[in-house]
């Protein structure tokens, strides 16, 4: 419970507990905290690094409660379900992405992809006839945090030809000193 005030525990009515902001300057009586707390459980203050601080606001007060396993309520929780998804498939020529199931399907047959190489067909097939430095690609495809070069991006395009077959390995063409681009 993360506020821009101190906070204290207040009944509501039996079994149920609210909180209610004090005053900056006012005591809490952790004493009188405890009395609401399940059994067995403690209360301690949240180090001041952990809690988020607001530009122009009074820093944040924080409390972490710590209730045993065996004290917590036992009420089963309700997962909602998912209502089912038609799949978007982007397809561009011979290639055709299913981004929620995640295939890729060329003449009717599902390549085996690899993680990376199944987003960076998806992101080629996306954007047809767009040449893709290989830094755009390495930013899009790997993310910010990447550490790679450019050889990177070769390999997978490399991979990728192979799994595309004889047939349609010229989809993805080399724009030479510069990058790829998907020509379907």
């Amino acid at each position: 419970m993360a506020h821009t005030q101190s906070a204290s525990l207040t009944a509501v009515r039996p079994g149920r507990h609210r909180l209610r902001a004090v005053d900056p300057n006012e005591v809490v009586d952790f004493a009188q905290v405890a009395d609401f707390l399940p059994p067995g459980a403690t209360l301690l203050p949240a180090p001041p690094h952990t809690l988020p601080t607001l530009p122009g606001r009074p820093p944040m007060v924080g409390y972490l409660v710590l209730v045993p396993a065996d004290q917590q309520p036992r009420q089963p929780v309700a997962t909602p379900v998912p209502a089912p998804v038609a799949a978007p498939v982007e397809e561009q020529g011979p290639v055709a992405i299913d981004g929620v199931q995640r295939i890729a399907v060329v003449d009717g047959q599902a390549l085996d992809l690899t993680y990376l190489e199944f987003e960076l067909l998806a992101h080629l097939v996306a954007n047809p006839h767009r040449v893709h430095t290989r830094d755009q690609l390495v930013t899009t495809v790997w993310g910010y945090g990447h550490v790679g070069d450019g050889r990177t991006v070769d390999v997978h395009v490399a991979r990728l030809r192979r799994k595309l077959g004889t047939e349609h390995r010229h989809t993805i063409q080399t724009v030479r000193r510069v990058g790829y681009k998907y020509t379907p």
